[in-house]
């Protein structure tokens, strides 16, 4: 088995500026563990049930304060019509993800859980750690016993969604009402020693040094490899506008060379998670499809519905048609798939 790559080392590679070098190291291990050439994405669909959050992170142009004359929490009847819509789409699950409500307590998100599975055959994708750790202090309840509740009532599997950077020094400064990177990692340990597999994200380019990015990525590596329940790592670049970031003047928007040496290095270091998701939403298609040559095995989401990205004032916008046609373009087997990464039989017309 080859040494693990450390911090250090890994650093010293970033500050080398040898991009081809970066992406031949990374490509050679994302054949090592996907060596059919395919490359997967799954046909889904966002649905933000609020955009009401007490936490008010600097770094977020989607939420709004409560109170908020264009705060809104949505209907089950609306949730029910996106969904509808998902499944004419062919659509196999919802990643369902929301502000950090002020009154909701457990049982508003077992009850809308149980209507979902009641009305729908949808795998339900949802809620971040940071939600997780809020329904237990509204609910006063412990995380494994939110979980648990969460559980039962019809969660799959949970997304990464709020790690940002697990350094509480670069948290403190951006998110510092939203959990430590401590409480972070052990909603996901408690979560994969549950049964629920999850996936882990990193947002950055905002106030972190590079050497924070791979601090955050050896602490994903170190869970995995207690628990094995990471199915994909997702590195994505903070999107300024709108922001109070970006009034505050911390606007130092990533480039597509940064992107493309921190997506290689994700897939360097974390040689023990078998997915590295493109951020196209973030990117755009050419910088995607670049991301192929560097470590990435997947697109994502066909993005039937995004709107956090998009309050920033993002708006790259792909068909399922143009995902798959990228993929092949780029010399790849574009491959339908589930959240576990199992594949979907071909859609009828590719």
């Amino acid at each position: 088995m080859a040494e693990r790559i450390s911090v250090e080392k890994a650093e010293a590679l970033f500050e080398s500026g040898d991009l081809l070098k970066l992406g031949e190291m990374a490509g050679d291990i994302r054949r090592k563990f996907h060596a059919e050439g395919i490359v997967t994405y799954i046909v889904d669909r966002n649905i933000n049930y609020t955009n009401i959050c007490v936490s008010g992170c600097r770094f977020c142009a989607f939420y709004r304060k409560p109170g908020a004359d264009d705060g809104w929490v949505l209907t089950f009847e609306e949730i029910s019509e996106k969904i509808k819509e998902t499944q004419k789409l062919e659509g196999v699950q919802i990643l369902m993800q929301g502000g950090l409500h002020p009154t909701w307590r457990i049982e508003d998100y077992e009850e809308l859980l149980r209507k979902i599975k009641k009305g729908f055959d949808i795998h339900i994708h949802a809620f971040s750690p940071p939600e997780i750790c809020h329904m237990a202090r509204v609910s006063s309840l412990a995380v494994e016993d939110v979980l648990k509740k969460l559980i039962d009532a019809g969660l799959d599997s949970m997304p990464g969604g709020g790690a940002e950077i697990l350094v509480d020094r670069v948290r403190n400064d951006i998110s510092p009402k939203k959990c430590t990177a401590d409480e972070w990692l052990d909603v996901m340990r408690t979560a994969h020693r549950l049964g629920i597999k999850t996936t882990a994200t990193m947002m950055f380019g905002h106030v972190e040094t590079v050497r924070e990015r791979l601090i955050h990525m050896d602490k994903i590596r170190r869970l995995q490899d207690e628990t094995g329940g990471f199915t994909a790592f997702i590195p994505w670049p903070f999107q300024e506008g709108n922001t109070l970031l970006a009034k505050q003047g911390i606007n130092k928007k990533i480039g597509s060379v940064d992107y493309l040496k921190t997506l290689a290095l994700s897939r360097i270091m974390l040689d023990n998670i078998p997915n590295i998701q493109a951020s196209w939403v973030t990117q755009g298609a050419k910088v995607a499809q670049m991301a192929l040559f560097f470590g990435a095995n997947d697109m994502g989401s066909t993005m039937l519905e995004e709107n956090v990205v998009k309050a920033a004032g993002v708006s790259f916008e792909m068909t399922e048609k143009e995902i798959r046609h990228i993929i092949g373009d780029a010399g790849f087997i574009p491959r339908r798939r589930r959240q576990d990464y199992s594949l979907l039989p071909e859609p009828a017309v590719a």
